[in-house]
């Protein structure tokens, strides 16, 4: 039999989970202003969408795609309060801002497919050009303008206001700015409406109704139906570099990239860091866009051993909030410790004695002539020393060598070994000329060629 769980919750179905967010955002009183405009939405693209058909025109169509990106973008604003009253989980740490993201990202794809979609067909009008009525083109055209503008202008839309601003400007945009330039050259008082750039919505929706305007006369006055054709490839062009540049944007924030204006402030802010008391090294600092307007970030500090943790952490966390909303610091004190040889007698496991050598360091100096203080020579008319070393004396553990076989020097000279007084006393040999090489240590039981043990078994000299 299975498990009874007696106390456990009942599983919400999908729509049911839908409906409880539903009710959290129709609390807002302006959830329902963009339900409204949500409606007559889908009213105004149902019947434009049906004078398309009548008319023929494929640049209508075009310009009506305009009005459904109006319907992804009411949605848009929708999440995006949806977002602003949903608190951080457990699951989701940074919260669901990413969500306002994903959904601006998506709404400008499908406008740039359907954008595609009319160059597309046009291309196929071309070869088969069919005849336009121009009975509600004029009308279409107005009605689409007017809700456009009136949707675009009475909701406060926070993601596509940001990344409008954020992103960088199309072409239509530079190419107006420029003719705004010379028009604000003449007349002054039109710089506050045409500059420093108009927002790329209202200009789309201007620029498309200019040309299904110039699309009406053309067929009015000379049945020149190619010219629609013709308007439906400019408007869907002016659509695609309208949204691309969002689209770009809003895909980089998406793949957690760290935004290229705020790079220089960001090395400005980590070397004000690193200069802090106490602060020895900052490193795996990494930084992205966690949503529209709000950065995340996280970074390794590692710190003095006698510093304070907390008052380090105050004034990083400090420093970097100004631009980093959400910050995530570790500090570490340094762990730098010094290196010590193992003493004492070595297990015979390890080291097998009979490929060593054990070089004792003999005393340099008498007994009697060495301070118990310095470990250096005494003289009667020396004052006491001043400082004392731990310098190495005559009492030092044996030195354990390893025997590795290396190749011996194979130049016909001898690598003997002379006494320490001989070398004091006759000075250093000279290979070649007679005298032998020695060491100036002084060791007495060093083998003659290195990595051999060639002296086992000979009797010294």
């Amino acid at each position: 039999m299975g498990t009874i769980h007696l106390f456990r919750k009942p599983q919400r179905s999908f729509f049911g989970k839908l409906l409880q967010e539903f009710g959290l955002v129709a609390a807002d009183r302006r959830t329902w202003k963009i339900l409204l405009f949500g409606v007559i939405n889908l009213t105004c693209t149902g019947f434009l969408l049906m004078w398309c058909s009548s008319t023929n025109s494929i640049a209508l169509t075009a310009y009506t795609y305009l009005t459904i990106f109006d319907l992804f973008s009411l949605m848009t604003c929708l999440i995006s309060y949806w977002v602003m009253m949903r608190k951080p989980s457990p699951v989701y740490s940074f919260g669901f801002e990413r969500l306002e993201v994903l959904a601006v990202f998506a709404s400008t794809v499908l406008a740039q497919l359907g954008a595609l979609f009319i160059l597309k067909e046009s291309v196929e009008r071309f070869l088969d050009q069919p005849e336009i009525h121009t009975g509600r083109l004029l009308v279409g055209t107005f009605v689409a303008l007017s809700f456009n503008l009136f949707t675009m202008l009475s909701i406060r839309n926070k993601p596509f206001a940001y990344v409008s601003e954020a992103a960088s400007t199309s072409w239509l945009q530079e190419h107006v700015a420029d003719l705004s330039r010379s028009v604000c050259g003449i007349i002054p008082g039109l710089s506050s409406v045409f500059l420093p750039r108009m927002n790329p919505f209202v200009l789309i929706d201007l620029a498309g109704a200019f040309a299904l305007c110039i699309t009406y006369m053309l067929i009015e006055i000379n049945n020149y139906f190619a010219v629609d054709t013709a308007s439906a490839i400019a408007i869907a062009l002016m659509t695609f570099g309208t949204m691309y540049p969002m689209s770009v944007y809003s895909g980089k924030v998406l793949l957690q990239t760290t935004p290229p204006h705020v790079i220089g402030q960001l090395d400005k802010l980590l070397r004000e860091v690193s200069t802090l008391d106490g602060v020895l090294e900052v490193r795996n600092e990494h930084f992205w866009t966690l949503g529209f307007g709000s950065l995340a970030g996280s970074v390794h500090v590692r710190i003095r051993r006698d510093a304070n943790e907390q008052m380090v952490l105050a004034h990083v966390t400090n420093r970097l909030y100004t631009l980093v909303s959400t910050l995530t610091v570790q500090i570490f004190k340094d762990d730098w410790i010094r290196p010590s040889l193992p003493s004492g007698p070595v297990a015979a496991n390890v080291l097998n004695f009979s490929d060593h050598h054990i070089i004792p360091m003999p005393p340099l100096k008498g007994i009697d002539e060495l301070n118990p203080v310095t470990s250096t020579p005494t003289k009667p008319s020396s004052p006491p020393p001043e400082f004392s070393f731990n310098t190495p004396g005559k009492n030092v553990n044996p030195v354990i060598l390893l025997n590795t076989q290396t190749r011996p020097y194979g130049l016909g000279l001898n690598h003997g070994h002379i006494p320490y007084s001989s070398m004091v006393n006759q000075g250093l040999g000279v290979p070649g000329l007679g005298a032998t090489q020695g060491f100036r240590t002084g060791f007495t039981n060093i083998p003659s060629r290195y990595g051999t043990n060639n002296r086992i078994g000979q009797p010294r000299p």
